[in-house]
């Protein structure tokens, strides 16, 4: 019967004691890895000859690199790495690539999962949008407020416990906050905007205008982050967008909607998607930079939720005179127009004609938000801001497509728009055509510029 015997990791060093280990480095390591390929049935001996491949790995090491608890090294730069496979006879030098090309496939199937959650998450979201609005549609500003600032207490929340079981460190949280500052006033700039141009555009309308999103996240992916995209990369991406005014708009009457909208309302809504797109990019540079400050740590998402968040909260409160008017709320009758949502999303008082299906469907469209919202920046934070976008992009067509279905507390249910099916057609195509961009030899990642964390 043949065996095998486990892969082997031989560590030769400089080791005094036990107990000064922990404490001082070798100066140099050297560590043999062997990895076996195949086993031959076939020979006649009990035990199968096994072809070895060892993986020599050669790191030398500064006395003032510092210990094993963590502690940073002097100069901030890490020891490299040479790799040679030993094979039979063979000496191949693979200069790490063995390593890194597994370390890479790692990456693109997280990438991939985390693609996934943020379309299903997107989908959710849309879906239990329209859900929740059904027992407060006498109070979607309640809705929207308490999105804003109920979610500034669940992210620090977790931000807390993250803390307190190590994930998040001190010297994450010292991170500079001007960044989280500007990322704020832009959430807020972007919601205000956007609020301001819906109560005047129709439904499809927004749809349509909602696509230069993508346009605006490219061009300052171009100009901040110095990205190049490909033609294959250009072409995908307004496939895509293609895809999804096609497939929501195609029969609804949104070019004859737009031209009654006014020009100033249609470039308000743009504006409105130019501070998200700005916004996003900004959290990736955000990212970016930490890795730098943090000498290749990863910053914790929940930093970058929580503090957004509160700064946003922050200029959302600035704003409520001049958002309570465009919602048509005097705001000396805010506070009684809180109250009275509040009743209505908890149902209980004399306020709850109408509030069936509260406070379980507001909950629900929370905690959806919510997981859209870290399941986007996760993305985010291992991919870039573009393939974030193209993931939320695809929970569209599906979410229009279960507004089809006879869903509970929604009534009658809607019919697909006419060009619904070849829309999401011209949609899955761009997302293949941008999936499909050539990389060059010595080009970089335009998918992916932020190294996947190690796992917390």
């Amino acid at each position: 019967m043949a065996t095998t015997t486990p892969p082997r990791r031989i560590t030769t060093g400089s080791i005094t004691s036990v107990q000064s280990h922990s404490a001082v480095r070798p100066l140099s390591m050297i560590s043999l890895i062997r990895r076996h390929h195949h086993l031959n049935l076939r020979l006649p001996s009990p035990i199968a000859s096994v072809s070895r491949r060892w993986l020599i790995e050669a790191v030398a090491r500064s006395p003032w690199e510092g210990s094993d608890d963590g502690v940073a090294q002097a100069d901030g730069k890490k020891p490299g790495v040479c790799g040679y496979a030993i094979s039979g006879n063979e000496i191949e030098g693979s200069s790490g690539e063995l390593v890194e090309g597994d370390q890479q496939h790692v990456n693109t199937m997280e990438m991939v999962m985390w693609a996934a959650a943020t379309a299903a998450f997107g989908v959710a979201n849309r879906v239990m949008y329209k859900l929740a609005l059904v027992p407060l549609k006498q109070y979607p500003f309640f809705l929207a407020q308490l999105s804003t600032f109920g979610y500034v207490a669940v992210y620090y929340s977790i931000l807390y416990f993250r803390y307190r079981a190590g994930t998040v460190t001190d010297e994450m949280l010292s991170v500079p906050k001007m960044p989280f500052l500007i990322a704020g006033v832009l959430q807020a700039l972007a919601a205000a905007a956007g609020m301001a141009a819906t109560a005047n555009l129709s439904g499809p309308s927004t749809t349509v205008l909602s696509q230069t999103f993508l346009v605006w996240q490219i061009f300052f992916s171009i100009i901040f982050l110095r990205r190049r995209y490909s033609v294959n990369q250009i072409l995908g991406c307004t496939l895509v967008a293609l895809g999804v005014v096609v497939s929501v708009a195609s029969g609804s009457g949104a070019a004859h909607s737009l031209k009654e909208a006014g020009v100033f309302w249609i470039l308000l809504m743009v504006l409105s998607y130019l501070f998200q797109g700005a916004d996003t990019v900004l959290k990736e540079v955000i990212f970016i930079d930490s890795q730098k400050r943090l000498k290749g740590a990863s910053l914790d998402l929940f930093i970058v939720n929580s503090y957004g968040s509160a700064f946003q909260a922050i200029c959302i409160a600035l704003l409520l005179p001049f958002l309570s008017k465009l919602w048509g709320i005097p705001f000396n009758q805010l506070g009684s127009y809180l109250k009275d949502g509040a009743a209505c999303f908890l149902n209980i008082g004399t306020m709850t004609k109408g509030c069936e299906g509260a406070p379980l469907l507001p909950l629900l469209f929370v905690i959806a938000n919510i997981g859209y919202n870290i399941a986007l920046l996760r993305l985010l934070k291992i991919s870039s801001a573009v393939v974030s976008s193209l993931a939320s992009t695809v929970s569209v067509p599906i979410a229009v497509f279960l507004f089809t279905l006879p869903l509970p507390y929604l009534g009658v249910a809607s019919s697909l728009p006419n060009g619904f099916m070849g829309g999401t057609i011209i949609l899955v195509l761009g997302m293949l055509v941008y999936s499909w961009a050539p990389q060059g030899p010595n080009g970089s990642h335009t998918d992916s510029v932020i190294p996947s964390p190690p796992p917390t």
